[in-house]
């Protein structure tokens, strides 16, 4: 055993916005994004097995946002609250101890980073994570160059361990090699990148 196991009661896996409107099909689709499916299912069950937190978080944009184009933003409609593309996908195997977040519910904040998403008392991410002791955080979802990387760069400011699963992220790439540029400001940053191979021979 080389050292502290990095899968115990004070970290999580952060899964960001894993949705049908962000895979192949939905309105924001970014390429790839199914294909990490089956890797985060091998991901959370390695977690749940160390008895380490799973948290997932969600775009959830009301129907009138300034983060929409038709009103002033950057992109199309997207993940509009209870419609079937802001479900996440139906393959991804979460349990009733997945705890999720919502974000980007203020039509006046796009909220990229997943640790500024809320549950259903309020409560932030970040706040969350610090009440359950939580210190180490392994990252994985859509998009690299959006939520993802915003998501690891609060981490890190926050003070989180914070580890980027290279295997389980796909970016949305608006210009030609955005997500290699996110990759390297959050490698840069002090997130330390891994595959889940890494993860399993620690």
């Amino acid at each position: 055993m080389k050292g502290e196991r990095p899968l115990v009661s004070k970290s999580a896996l952060i899964i960001v916005d894993i949705q049908n409107d962000f895979c192949p099909g939905g309105s924001l689709a970014v390429a790839g994004g199914n294909e990490i499916v089956p890797i985060i299912n091998r991901y959370i069950e390695i977690f749940r097995e160390m008895g380490a937190a799973v948290i997932a978080s969600r775009d959830w944009h009301p129907a009138v946002t300034g983060h929409f184009k038709k009103f002033g933003g950057l992109w199309p409609e997207h993940c509009v609250q209870g419609s079937i593309g802001a479900a996440f996908r139906a393959d991804l195997n979460f349990s009733s101890d997945t705890k999720v977040f919502s974000k980007g519910m203020d039509p006046d904040k796009d909220d990229y980073s997943a640790l500024q998403a809320r549950d259903d008392e309020g409560r932030s991410m970040a706040g969350f994570l610090k009440e359950e002791g939580i210190r180490r955080l392994h990252v994985c979802g859509l998009a690299t160059d959006y939520c993802v990387l915003q998501t690891v760069l609060e981490a890190l400011s926050l003070g989180f361990s914070t580890k980027l699963l290279i295997d389980a992220v796909r970016g949305v790439d608006l210009n030609p090699g955005d997500s290699e540029n996110a990759i390297d400001i959050m490698r840069a940053s002090g997130a330390t990148l891994i595959t889940i191979n890494d993860l399993l021979e620690d």
